[in-house]
């Protein structure tokens, strides 16, 4: 359905709105979509050429669609946000890519950014701060919050403590499948979160307890939360 749904919009679209920038949206909440739809269709100069709930059918629609913009969700069935936008760059380096996610900016709006995202705002902000992020990056700027900016700024004058800590080390899915281990899920939670094997989040819990010098499950499980913790205070 969602498929043959961005394919009639593009359609529409391309005969009807070619003057505005084209915006591809990317979230599996049909109820999150349908409302950005309609807050991004009231804009003049902006138009929703597709939908897609997740990766795959993302990927697709950048090579068919030529947006101007991807806006993307992080917590997609199967294949993350973090890593389906390392492939949109690879397949379309000239389409921009902004982040709307419900996960909290401190642990993921840096790692959009070196993914190749550019930009990250939170669902809840309100409407005005939306279209602004969408416009902004649509000018080929930067977007993130002041909060994380300043973050930014930190780490590059080397006054943020935390710029070099083991938590660096760690890839995007074990960064995600660390997170899901601080909120207090198993390997079978994780897999069925994410769309992976238990074996296979099994052997990223081991990179990740290597990478952190963790003798342990429970000593992971520890770490994960007390961490997760820090960066929610």
């Amino acid at each position: 359905m969602a498929v043959s749904y961005y394919i009639l919009m593009s359609a529409r679209n391309s005969s009807t709105h070619e003057e505005r920038k084209r915006i591809l949206i990317v979230d599996d909440h049909p109820v999150f979509r349908e409302g950005l739809v309609g807050l991004v269709e009231r804009e003049a100069d902006l138009t929703v050429c597709g939908e897609a709930n997740d990766a795959r059918q993302a990927l697709s629609a950048s090579e068919r669609l030529k947006a101007d913009l991807i806006v993307v969700a992080l917590g997609l069935p199967g294949k993350s946000g973090l890593e389906l936008i390392k492939d949109i760059r690879a397949v379309r380096p000239q389409t921009s890519v902004l982040v709307i996610s419900m996960h909290d900016e401190t642990l993921y709006a840096e790692r959009v950014l070196r993914a190749g995202g550019r930009g990250y705002i939170m669902k809840q902000e309100g409407p005005e701060k939306i279209l602004d992020a969408i416009r902004q990056v649509l000018d080929g700027q930067v977007y993130v919050s002041p909060k994380i900016s300043s973050r930014i700024l930190d780490a590059l004058s080397g006054r943020r403590a935390g710029a070099n800590s083991p938590i660096a080390r760690l890839t995007d899915r074990e960064f995600e499948i660390l997170r899901l281990i601080g909120q207090g899920k198993d390997s079978r939670s994780v897999a069925k979160q994410l769309g992976l094997s238990i074996k296979t989040v099994d052997a990223h819990r081991a990179h990740i307890k290597a990478k952190l010098d963790l003798k342990s499950g429970t000593e992971l499980i520890v770490y994960a939360a007390r961490w997760l913790e820090t960066q929610s205070a």
